[in-house]
């Protein structure tokens, strides 16, 4: 399998709440970020779209942890998490929350971008919540090696990945527990891009900012 060293023990596994898929381990799980990556990047892709993983992006041990929902086009290309208009808002947001994006971790629910091609243009798919779940344990797994003090769903699916179900972001929005870990649910900055009217854009916006404030303080 392209990406794994020679003779590494490999066994197969099934996904947890997955309908019938493989993916291949190491024996022993991976203990590193490094090690998972490794995984992740050899794995092939759950969904229609890109053939290769955007991995997150951080230091182990971060304080807080973002997840968003996928890569888009410009993270595919680059190869990195939130670089794209999306991730160009978090920055700005995080800026003026006091958040300093080097020493947070980001990453992404699902690992590959899901598109459709039309003409020469890769339009965005959202995941089913199948094929969220099908990452599911690569988040999992990552976020154990991260270990942040709280972690930080942004939009639906990324709610729906780490809670294990569908989350109305509306009504969930604020602290929240997943599975044990200390977390917080806020829009993802991909819907302040989507909103029309400028006031309403601009009155979301300064909610998001106010999201992160609390996200800071929480993780101090």
């Amino acid at each position: 399998m392209p990406g794994l060293d020679p003779g590494i023990s490999l066994r197969r596994r099934n996904l947890p709440a997955a309908p019938p898929f493989f993916i291949f381990m190491e024996t022993p799980e991976p203990k590193t970020l490094k090690a998972l990556n490794k995984l992740i990047a050899a794995a092939e892709p759950l969904v229609p779209g890109a053939d290769h993983a955007v991995l997150g992006e951080g230091p182990a041990g971060a304080a807080i942890a973002f997840v968003g929902e996928q890569p888009g086009d410009q993270e595919d290309r680059e190869g990195r998490p939130f670089v794209g208009p999306a991730g160009r808002l978090l920055n700005q947001a995080m800026e003026e929350a006091g958040i300093d994006r080097k020493s947070v971790y980001v990453t992404n629910a699902v690992k590959h971008f899901k598109f459709e091609q039309r003409g020469k243009k890769r339009i965005h798919q959202k995941p089913t919540m199948g094929e969220v779940k099908r990452y599911r344990w690569w988040l999992m797994q990552e976020l154990d090696l991260v270990h942040p003090r709280l972690v930080v769903a942004l939009g639906g699916t990324a709610a729906a990945a780490l809670v294990g179900k569908a989350v109305a972001v509306t009504k969930a929005r604020g602290q929240a527990s997943f599975e044990n870990r200390p977390g917080y649910i806020t829009v993802h900055p991909s819907y302040l891009l989507r909103i029309p009217d400028e006031a309403d854009k601009q009155a979301a916006y300064q909610e998001f900012v106010a999201d992160l404030k609390k996200i800071r303080a929480l993780a101090a």
